[in-house]
């Protein structure tokens, strides 16, 4: 019960979507190699054509050379201009002068360098950055708050992370892509489902019974699996709100921005 599959209408929403904000713009998607990044590359190639789209991978020294080159080789199976640009030297210098010791405050900086990179091609461009992340990864707040996570659309924002994968094979994307290991690609050896403690087919479900109105004990039972499973999740969805809300305001005015006056 509560199986989730991807609806006929998906792709050709997302492709309208793109090309209706996209508009005369060019656009810009960062490339890590994986899944989430290759697919909305793919998507923005179909939807705007090669010439609208430049792919940037930004590897540093924790990123496998098997990234590396997936990035290289789909950007040139797409016919895009793919731009490498390594960010070791900022995340060294930064982390040297901010004298950070702890692990997930340079994975942090990473993704925010990278997005600050890909703002700054966007500025040089007049383009568009495009962002990357799915659903499951916003719901439970996986990503980096003002990194990976800022962007100006996101395409697959809609998608669970199975569905990804569904549309990533209706789109014909290579197999060894569809198949690698999720990794946000920010701490070495990093895997995405080690870390959230919870494999991708299963959160999903969770966070597709949380996206239909159930409890937790509710949807512990329709799904059957084990309720502290599924509160993990849940609680991960309430912790990480901040990061969907762009601002915080308390409300003075008539209407108030991200509160009643939404845009």
């Amino acid at each position: 019960m509560l199986e989730i599959t991807l609806p006929d209408y998906a792709k050709e929403t997302i492709l309208q979507f793109i090309k209706d904000f996209a508009g005369e713009k060019n656009v810009i998607v960062g490339m890590s190699g994986g899944l989430d990044s290759s697919t909305v590359a793919k998507l923005c190639v179909m939807a705007l054509g090669k010439e609208c789209v430049l792919g940037v991978h930004m590897p540093d020294e924790t990123t496998p050379a098997q990234d590396t080159q997936d990035a290289r080789d789909f950007a040139r199976e797409l016919g895009i201009t793919l731009r490498e640009i390594n960010i070791d030297e900022f995340v060294k210098s930064l982390s040297s002068k901010l004298k950070l010791e702890k692990r997930m405050s340079v994975a942090n900086l990473k993704a925010r360098i990278r997005m600050s990179i890909l703002y700054a091609l966007a500025n040089e461009n007049n383009a568009l950055v495009v962002g990357t992340s799915n659903k499951s990864e916003l719901l439970i707040g996986y990503f980096t708050k003002y990194g990976d996570g800022a962007s100006d659309f996101a395409p697959i924002g809609d998608l669970y992370k199975t569905q990804v994968r569904l549309l990533a094979k209706e789109i014909s994307l290579p197999e060894r892509i569809i198949a690698k290991a999720p990794t946000a690609g920010l701490l070495p050896g990093q895997l995405d489902e080690e870390e959230i403690g919870i494999k991708y087919e299963i959160l999903d479900r969770i966070l597709y019974a949380m996206e239909l109105g159930y409890d937790v004990k509710r949807a512990a039972e329709l799904l059957d699996i084990d309720e502290e499973l599924v509160r993990k999740a849940y609680e991960m969805h309430k912790r990480s709100r901040h990061k969907r809300v762009l601002l915080y305001i308390p409300k003075i005015g008539i209407k108030t921005i991200n509160t009643d006056w939404r845009e």
